[in-house]
């Protein structure tokens, strides 16, 4: 017989499983778009990059309200802060160009990238975190990366989409890990 706290760790790591698949297909298709229209901040392109930290926004509600037992709501909050102060920053950042762009989306994946950390390492038990936990570390090396090299030759929006894609995969990594999890334990 299942215990109370047994039947909600396995409800939250099922949730969380969901919430990652969805973001590894949200991360694929906007990569492949921001592949393809990011060479210049045309309409498109500009619309792309404000709904990347958008949906992080919303991924972040689902998140919190799905994984009631488990959820450190701090990191949750702060992470719900920084995507939408970055959405804002991204929108007033393409006005001046892709190095600007590239500066601000560095600083949201570093501090988004310490967020995500935090968060998996409180989560850890759950399972299938140690690719959220990775995953945090390479955001703050790329953030950083991004940022140092925005004003540079090489400064070029397509590489977010690489970002992207690469975040894509430890969140199918974390999301086959707890189905893996989910499936144990129910």
């Amino acid at each position: 017989m299942s215990t109370t706290a047994e039947v909600s760790a396995v409800a939250t790591a099922t949730s969380l499983r969901n919430l990652y698949f969805v973001r590894f297909g949200f991360a694929i298709v906007w990569a492949v778009g921001m592949f393809a229209v990011g060479k210049s901040l045309g309409p498109v392109t500009i619309a792309l990059l404000v709904l990347y930290p958008l949906f992080d926004v919303a991924a972040a509600v689902v998140d919190f309200r799905s994984s009631k037992t488990a959820r450190p709501t701090v990191g949750l909050y702060l992470n719900m802060a920084l995507s939408l102060l970055t959405a804002i920053g991204l929108a007033v950042a393409v006005t001046s160009g892709i190095p600007a762009v590239l500066r601000v989306w560095g600083v949201w994946a570093v501090t988004a990238g310490i967020v995500q950390l935090v968060v998996a390492i409180r989560r850890y038990g759950l399972g299938g975190q140690w690719a959220m936990i990775l995953s945090g570390a390479i955001s703050v090396l790329a953030g950083s990366s991004f940022y140092l090299s925005a004003g540079g030759p090489k400064a070029m929006l397509t590489s977010v989409a690489g970002y992207a894609v690469l975040g894509g995969v430890f969140f199918l990594v974390s999301a086959l890990r707890l189905h893996r999890v989910a499936k144990k334990e129910s």
